[in-house]
């Protein structure tokens, strides 16, 4: 942990206990006296967060749970989770943390070396979800077009980057791959000669696995730079231009610690666990040590780009609740779809896993290309 990191840490656990109910009673019933703490020799002290806590404070006094740190009449803006469990997380921000947000989310444009002159085109909906907001509001604040492709069908949402001459596309891995398709098959010109020349790809493990990557470059022309956060948490970590293949943790703003899943003891660099961060600036609604639930392996040290954040080789490798054991072997989503991409006769895929006994089983579906 950096001193600036410690000293701000102090900070947010200041202004977090006695104002903060959830993390009041949790600090209490943990037997800590915050102002007794030293950083970085007790992180380890404090305890983890989960989301299973937090959905379960969210039922108990709802609608917004108890872990608000300001008065309700100051928060300003919603967003809630995916979903992926069936529970939804709600999340508040006041203005001011929403400003840290969208500053967070600007350095991920700076890393992609996006600015004043570009147009971004938004080629998604705007859910409920904390990154299409932020991607967006981000924009015009360093001086980029900002060109919303909501409610617009794939052939339109091309036919708009062609014609505004965009310069930059945000989505996910599966939906510039996509884009590809209907591209190629409308007999439109070629994605490679358009003007975009950086895609901030997102949601999906796929920006950090090379032959996925190389598949989106290859046929947009242009850079695949990778992002990752989470709504209850925000924008955390992004790739850098001069070293692709693993994300920069914005240690600026988080404090970012590999523990083992099981046991919950930290894992040194190099080593492959669950990534658990605290959100340094959004102080109105904060997570603290929060396991967020992404398989990732830390490296420490400087980077080419000058960086001397943590940075997480192949990006998010897994949820924590994808990875199965066959025959003894840990396998991820993200190790199948790196295999199956290296081979251009494969349009698309679908991995199933089905128990067989007391064995786990994979069988894999492929959709190969029409000339195939």
């Amino acid at each position: 942990m950096h001193p600036q990191q410690a000293r701000r840490l102090d900070q947010l656990l200041a202004g977090t206990y006695g104002r903060n109910p959830f993390y009041t009673r949790k600090f209490d019933d943990a037997g800590i006296t915050v102002r007794d703490l030293r950083f970085p020799d007790d992180l380890a002290l404090l305890p983890l967060t989960t989301k299973a806590e937090l959905v379960a404070d969210q039922a108990a006094n709802p609608p917004w749970g108890s872990a608000l740190s300001e008065p309700i009449e100051r928060y300003t803006r919603y967003c809630q989770t995916s979903s992926t469990s069936g529970f939804p997380l709600r999340w508040l921000d006041t203005n001011e943390s929403w400003q840290w947000l969208v500053g967070c989310w600007k350095a991920v444009y700076r890393a992609a070396r996006v600015g004043s002159g570009d147009r971004i085109f938004f080629p998604f909906s705007f859910g409920p979800f904390l990154g299409f907001w932020l991607a967006f509001e981000a924009a015009p604040q360093i001086g980029a077009l900002a060109v919303p492709g909501g409610g617009m069908s794939s052939e339109l949402r091309l036919a708009t980057i062609e014609k505004i001459g965009a310069t930059v596309v945000c989505c996910t891995p599966t939906y510039a791959l996509w884009l590809a398709e209907v591209s190629a098959a409308s007999g439109a010109r070629l994605l490679a000669e358009s003007a975009v020349r950086v895609l901030i790809v997102a949601g999906e493990p796929g920006g950090s696995i090379a032959a996925t990557r190389e598949r989106i470059e290859r046929t947009w022309g242009a850079r695949v730079i990778d992002h990752h956060g989470l709504s209850e948490v925000g924008p955390i970590s992004f790739e850098c231009w001069e070293s692709p293949g693993g994300l920069h943790v914005n240690e600026d703003e988080y404090v970012c610690e590999v523990l083992d899943p099981a046991t919950g003891n930290a894992l040194s660099d190099g080593e492959t666990g669950e990534l658990v961060v605290t959100n340094l600036g959004r102080t109105a609604s904060p997570l603290i040590r929060y396991r967020t639930g992404d398989i990732v392996v830390r490296r420490s040290g400087p980077c080419e780009c000058g960086r001397a954040w943590a940075r997480l080789d192949g990006g998010i490798l897994a949820r924590a609740d994808d990875m199965i054991n066959i025959r003894g072997v840990n396998v991820y989503p993200a190790a199948i779809e790196s295999a199956v991409r290296q081979f251009p006769e494969i349009v698309e895929f679908r991995s199933t896993a089905s128990r067989s006994g007391a064995m786990w089983e994979l069988s894999i579906e492929i959709e190969p290309a029409p000339e195939v």
